[in-house]
């Protein structure tokens, strides 16, 4: 196995990515998420692709426009169907053995795979979809479904009923938690709407992992059908899986896509 770097073109710009080698038939394509890039301080990324690699299934990775390498003016994840695009054909062309391949997005990286309906990949991994409209981005409080879940945990934890007992608990905040928890839950955002409806048309392999404690997942499923079979959870996981046995979590589920 080897990393080589690569050029592709997208609507007039220079695109930066990166093709992790293996002989494999079935390849991994990252699509990033947020203003995230391939490398640098995301060395995570670059990481999970070599032993992705290792395991046999070719990994391209890439910096949309206007993102680390890339030239271009960055458009947001709403406008990165075309650099998907651009970047299968790339990944194609650089390892033509290639004839299944399983795109993998996290965060807005995952919503943009939904609202361009897989964008001609063979299988979507998709996680902690981003469903959080622009207006809405200033507001950390977790959604009712969430706040209820949390209270839950809280009162299966005997030392969590002692403090309440012994007075370790502020019953203001307390209070103003659980009127939030009593809330029904919002009704699904525009975003998340658009992100079903792109997803409806797809016909391939879909799964849609969820870190339980990352807020973004938490925005997701109460905006989601919570009966989705193709729903699968990390209990406890933050939202960029940085626990080591998180980690594993996140790609043997990735392994068992290229897989299936």
């Amino acid at each position: 196995m080897s990393r080589l770097s690569h050029s592709f073109a997208c609507d007039g710009q220079m695109l930066a990515g990166t093709l992790d080698t293996a002989p494999g038939t079935t390849g991994l394509l990252i699509v990033t998420g947020g203003n995230e890039i391939r490398s640098g301080a995301f060395g995570g990324q670059a990481d999970m692709a070599a032993r992705i690699a290792a395991a046999g299934f070719p990994v391209f990775r890439f910096d949309r426009r206007g993102i680390g390498d890339s030239e271009g003016e960055n458009r947001g994840f709403r406008h990165s169907a075309e650099d998907i695009d651009c970047a299968l054909a790339a990944f194609r062309g650089l390892a033509p053995q290639v004839t299944c391949v399983i795109a993998l997005g996290n965060c807005d990286a995952a919503s943009a795979l939904m609202l361009a309906g897989g964008t001609g990949c063979d299988g979507l991994v998709l996680s902690n979809p981003w469903t959080i409209e622009d207006s809405e981005t200033g507001d950390s409080t977790p959604p009712p479904e969430a706040v209820r879940a949390r209270y839950l945990e809280k009162l299966k934890n005997p030392r969590e009923i002692m403090r309440l007992l012994g007075g370790g608990v502020n019953l203001a905040k307390l209070a103003r938690g659980v009127l939030h928890a009593l809330k029904p839950p919002p009704p699904p955002s525009s975003l998340a709407q658009d992100m079903a409806a792109g997803l409806a048309g797809f016909t391939g392999d879909v799964r849609i992992l969820l870190a339980t404690a990352d807020r973004t997942a938490q925005v997701f499923e109460a905006a989601w059908d919570k009966t989705d079979p193709r729903i699968r959870r990390c209990e406890g996981a933050g939202h960029a899986y940085v626990e080591p046995e998180h980690r594993a979590w996140l790609e043997a589920q990735i392994l068992d896509a290229l897989r299936a």
